[in-house]
């Protein structure tokens, strides 16, 4: 994009915040409504360097949000009830739906004591292998080590690459190139990087995993409220960009089949592993789709359409969490203007 382009695009942005434009382009642009995916959801924590912050909330927030959410008359539906409107004519009465990728035990303890309070629902996305205690949270892993070292040194493409990382700058530059390369990576090679860097720097996922995601009995609690959706996120939560389709149709159907047995009824949504562009392709949609998942969410940013114009196994979420938490962006984001930039 040029710098003229982003000019006029930022600067659109911000009318569409301060001005009324936001309001009034909502029939023409904002399609038929929205859902709102979410991260972590913590109270104010210490100032160490936890870049995984950066995408979350407080429940402080979240409760503002709701509430300004029911002001503004938008309804809050399920994700089946997105599904129904997404085939039907366009209404008046737009829709946001609530989702949590249900990776932590904060959706539980932090956002799920909200959300009861407003009496409103939401959807979970599931991957089955943390709730067991085997999931492997790397980029934990990742934000630990950062954090604790200000020297690391990786093996990248067959050779020793050495990093320095004392501000919070340049760890914030360096957790990003490990997760983005790391996020490239086949499983097979990504499982390998994985255990030299935590073995190097005394990081263990697995640990960190357990001690960040759900139970078992935390889901039952969830699953038994008539307002709570259970969906799938696979297994393990690989990168499926990364890799085959053997392997990716076996952890989009297995991490379903578990979670059913687990909660006894069936799980008709899914939640793309990461969700943006590049980490899952239009053969994982064609999987989806044969699964027989009624719909996919990803983490691309858009608007839900109306008349069935949007395809329900590819469609968008907008992610609203870390420094620009305010409820005029918010609003300007519901309106289909001023949407997060994630490719």
């Amino acid at each position: 994009m040029s710098s003229g382009n982003r000019f006029w695009a930022t600067a659109g942005g911000e009318l569409a915040r301060f001005s009324g434009l936001a309001r009034l382009s909502a029939r023409w642009r904002g399609g038929a409504g929205a859902i709102l995916a979410f991260d972590r959801i913590q109270p104010p924590g210490d100032s160490r360097f936890r870049p995984l912050r950066s995408t979350g909330i407080t429940p402080v927030i979240l409760d503002r949000a709701v509430a300004a959410l029911k002001r503004w008359k938008f309804d809050l539906v399920s994700m089946d009830e997105v599904c129904r409107r997404a085939r039907e004519p366009r209404s008046d009465h737009r829709f946001v739906a609530l989702t949590f990728d249900g990776r932590y035990r904060d959706v539980v303890t932090h956002a799920y004591p909200v959300l009861s309070r407003h009496d409103v629902p939401f959807a979970v996305y599931l991957p089955t292998a943390f709730p067991d205690g085997l999931g492997r949270a790397w980029w934990l892993a990742v934000q630990d080590i950062v954090a604790r070292h200000d020297r690391i040194s990786v093996v990248v493409k067959g050779r020793d690459r050495h990093f320095s990382a004392h501000t919070a700058v340049e760890k914030r530059e360096l957790h990003d190139f490990l997760v983005k390369w790391l996020q490239s990576l086949a499983t097979s090679d990504l499982s390998v990087a994985i255990s030299d860097l935590c073995g190097r720097y005394s990081a263990d996922p697995v640990q960190l995993s357990r001690e960040s995601a759900m139970t078992w009995e935390d889901v039952a609690r969830l699953a038994a409220d008539p307002r709570v959706t259970i969906g799938s996120a696979t297994v393990n939560y690989p990168v499926l960009s990364a890799i085959g389709d053997d392997e990716a149709r076996r952890e989009m159907a297995m991490g379903r089949a578990v979670a059913q047995a687990a909660i006894g009824r069936d799980l008709a949504h899914f939640a793309y592993p990461f969700g943006q562009r590049g980490t899952f392709e239009a053969r994982h949609v064609r999987i989806a789709r044969e699964i027989g998942f009624a719909s996919a969410v990803t983490t691309v940013p858009g608007m839900v359409e109306a008349d069935s114009r949007a395809d329900l196994l590819a469609l968008p979420r907008i992610s609203w969490g870390g420094e620009r938490t305010s409820l005029r962006r918010l609003r300007a984001m519901m309106s289909g203007r001023a949407l997060p930039d994630r490719r």
